[in-house]
């Protein structure tokens, strides 16, 4: 059907209008006769009641037909950067991204153009990929509650291609919500890191009821493996790791992975993050892993406050409150469980030493002073204040009896 102003002239339509205003035709015989619906009859009776005289139905554009050169030239600028990214084996991206560079366009040079038109230039001078065929996965969230499962993973990737190597992305995200509730990027991926995260997410939101991890070995001791005497699975979980020590002190469960397939939840966020900070990170020149955190720190923003999920339909913080208010948590408050005093005893490192008849223990080559007897077995709880320091919290027999700071360079014998 051709537009209204194509099958009718004004004062055609100003004859049916005038003749509904004087109640001689009903409304939807005018909407058969022009072929419009409800809404739209309105707005012209509308336009008709307030300027009768200068009633027109005629289309006037109120945006130029062609885009300018300057336009042109950045569309084809930024097509050109997207093209050597996925040219360049290094960065993690495959596709070109039409919806970041209209984005990129309104922010870096104020020009406001649609998708359309980016993937028409794309597409007329040879920048346009065909989607591969994906394999049908219908994606469901089978949790009821906020906390009820929390999906905790590390990506590493290039983030940054003028910084030159890679970094690990470490984010835990709400498996109801699709909230992402903690997200940092580090240099070297280590037992403290992953700590720091729990530590994060139950001190800010609670204890959830289960964190859903894989088997990497800084969550999960696995035995390597098979021989005649030993059978790997049987062993699994014979030596309990760092990071799920904090959890057993919270009381919150953990569940493993069977398949890196398992954890499509969190592809799918971090699929979302590769195709954001990659191409900003190239665009501003970012080669240190300060400011590409604040990057990251405002993509969260936008995927958290901004981004409607495609599974839920929801944007995730609101989904989020919404299900607080309906009172659908299995978040716990956090508190210190006696004997101990502080949240360092819980969110740390620890190994157990034996006192020697002198009333010492040693840490490799580092030797303490205890006030233990001999014989007794010190639990060491490390937590490290920054990248030089430690504080050490000795625990024998179920009472802290002493503190001490201690540098990380003499601490030969913790991995951080």
């Amino acid at each position: 059907m051709s537009q209204l102003h194509r099958r009718f002239t004004s004062d055609q339509v100003k004859a049916l209008l005038e003749r509904y205003l004087k109640k001689e035709v009903e409304r939807s015989y005018i909407q058969e006769v022009l072929s419009i619906k409800r809404r739209r009859f309105f707005t012209l009776l509308n336009q008709y009641k307030e300027d009768p005289q200068h009633f027109s139905i005629q289309y006037q554009r109120t945006t130029p037909a062609r885009i300018s050169l300057e336009v042109e030239h950045n569309i084809l600028k930024e097509l050109t950067i997207e093209k050597g990214l996925i040219q360049d084996k290094e960065t993690p991206l495959k596709s070109y991204n039409y919806s970041f560079i209209k984005d990129h366009l309104k922010k870096k040079y104020r020009q406001k153009v649609s998708v359309t038109t980016v993937i028409r230039r794309a597409k007329k001078h040879g920048f346009y990929l065909k989607k591969p065929k994906r394999t049908i996965h219908d994606r469901e969230v089978l949790t009821r509650y906020v906390g009820e499962l929390i999906q905790h993973d590390s990506s590493f990737h290039l983030w940054a291609p003028a910084a030159q190597e890679k970094w690990y992305l470490i984010t835990s995200l709400d498996d109801y919500s699709r909230l992402i509730l903690y997200a940092a990027l580090v240099k070297k991926e280590t037992t403290w890191a992953h700590i720091l995260a729990l530590q994060t997410v139950i001190v800010r939101y609670g204890l959830p009821y289960c964190y859903y991890v894989d088997s990497h070995s800084i969550f999960r001791f696995v035995q390597g493996r098979d021989s005649n005497w030993r059978k790997h699975h049987l062993l699994t979980d014979e030596a309990t790791p760092q990071w799920k020590q904090v959890l057993d002190d919270c009381n919150v469960k953990v569940t493993y992975a069977l398949s890196p397939q398992a954890k499509g939840k969190m592809e799918r966020p971090y699929g979302w993050l590769q195709d954001r900070i990659v191409r900003i990170c190239v665009r501003e020149d970012i080669a240190d892993i300060k400011p590409a955190q604040q990057i990251l720190r405002q993509e969260i923003h936008r995927y958290n406050f901004q981004q409607v999920h495609s599974t839920t339909q929801e944007i995730p913080y609101f989904r989020f409150q919404r299900a607080l208010k309906e009172k659908r948590s299995l978040f716990r408050e956090f508190k210190m469980s006696p004997p101990y005093q502080s949240a360092k005893d819980i969110f740390c490192l620890r190994m157990d030493r034996t006192v020697d008849p002198y009333r010492r223990i040693s840490i490799s080559s580092l030797q303490f002073k205890v006030h233990a007897d001999p014989q007794k077995e010190v639990n060491l709880r490390i937590c490290p204040l920054n990248d030089q320091i430690s504080e050490i919290r000795f625990w024998c027999e179920g009472k802290l009896i002493d503190i001490q700071k201690v540098k990380n360079s003499e601490l030969k014998g913790v991995h951080f």
